[in-house]
């Protein structure tokens, strides 16, 4: 069995992380995002519930009783000591989600020979070791802010900055262009690792 070459994509808030992801997935990559394994955390794992229940109170749920995503946004929002303890409870359980995910996809008679994810605090988290490659998605910051629509949003500071991650990356996109420009250099990206990379043996 062989698994495939595992990327993550990483980068600030309205850089273009999920658009590159969308690249990824068209150019024949398996795609995954940290933002559907936690909505499938937050909609099926009892745990996860509890825990914010116990945390928030009963009125972070949604009508369907399952914890509401703009509801918690609104607790933690210029919360520090709240948005630690959510990123604390969730980001473990999002990274055994996504390791299984991986090793399905090596189980697969005809596995792909890529799997891209978009992980926002790869760095801030010590998860690269996870990945075989990591690609960076950065834009200046008046680009994103715009692109957030005009807001500014406090989680920046809390950062690596983009120009330390730039050294640690083994992919590094400037996204100032259009998105044919950007869907180009990952066609590019994709082409490189399937001709660099032969399949990976599964870690132990």
């Amino acid at each position: 069995m062989t698994r495939p070459i595992a990327v993550a994509i990483t980068g600030g808030i309205g850089a273009g992380k999920s658009t590159a992801l969308a690249c990824f997935r068209r150019h024949g990559a398996a795609t995954v995002s940290s933002d559907e394994i936690v909505h499938h955390l937050l909609a099926t794992d009892p745990d996860v519930k509890a825990a914010l229940v116990e945390r928030f109170g009963e009125e972070i749920l949604g009508e369907d009783g399952r914890p509401d995503r703009e509801r918690i946004a609104f607790k933690v929002f210029r919360d520090r000591d709240a948005l630690d303890f959510l990123e604390k409870l969730l980001h473990p359980l999002v990274s055994r989600e996504y390791l299984a995910w991986r090793e399905q996809l090596a189980a697969l008679p005809d596995p792909p020979k890529v799997c891209v994810t978009e992980v926002p605090l790869l760095y801030e988290a010590g998860a690269e070791e996870r990945f075989d490659k990591v690609v960076l998605i950065t834009a200046p910051a008046k680009l994103r802010e715009a692109r957030r629509g005009g807001r500014k949003d406090d989680r920046e500071s809390r950062l690596i900055p983009d120009r330390e991650k730039a050294k640690r990356a083994d992919f590094v996109y400037v996204n100032t262009g259009t998105p044919e420009e950007l869907d180009a250099w990952v066609a590019e990206v994709m082409a490189t690792l399937t001709r660099e990379h032969p399949p990976v043996d599964p870690v132990a």
